[in-house]
């Protein structure tokens, strides 16, 4: 069972932009294992993070500051789809063919030779699976996380240009 838990500050006039990082870092301060919590969807200044009902509890309870911040935990009943969805941010390019590597290379602005280590050292998961092989296809609709850079969706070919590249469609989750 999985519980929704809203982490906002106490004083909104007076709180810090706070990032994924840190609301991870102090929930993760608080001696639990990373296994224990889900997904932290970060919001303007407030976050929503899915965790095991039975730790739903001791964090309501012992979550009270996020770095210099003091937070209000409550629970979320219920939650409209549009409050859940990630911020996403398009991203359109070309590239010479749908592998691992050109589609990471175009989400994150970085050289496909810089994506390759990232790829070969067990840091890129699509769908939640660990890809080590930089000429893996993806399908439209792939969830792709490469740790410590970010997580993107792939929206699919939109067209091919006239020389033979593919014009692609990514949504980076910011």
């Amino acid at each position: 069972p999985v519980m929704c838990l809203r982490i906002a500050p106490e004083f909104p006039k007076f709180a810090e932009k706070l990032t994924h990082r840190d609301y991870l870092g102090s929930i993760l301060g608080l001696g639990l294992e990373r296994c224990k919590i889900g997904d932290i969807l970060v919001h303007e200044k407030e976050a929503w993070c899915f965790c095991q009902e039975k730790i739903a509890g001791f964090l309501l309870q012992s979550l009270r500051a996020v770095r210099h911040t003091s937070v209000i935990v409550s629970s979320v009943d219920n939650m409209s789809e549009q409050d859940l969805r990630p911020n996403e941010k398009e991203i359109t390019g070309t590239v010479a063919s749908i592998r691992l590597d050109s589609v990471i290379s175009l989400a994150f602005s970085i050289s496909r030779s810089a994506a390759v280590p990232l790829i070969e050292g067990g840091k890129v998961f699509v769908n939640g699976r660990m890809i080590t092989s930089n000429g893996f296809r993806l399908s439209e609709g792939d969830l792709i996380s490469v740790r410590g850079t970010g997580k993107f969706r792939y929206g699919g070919t939109l067209t091919h240009t006239r020389k033979g590249r593919e014009l692609i469609q990514v949504f980076r989750f910011i």
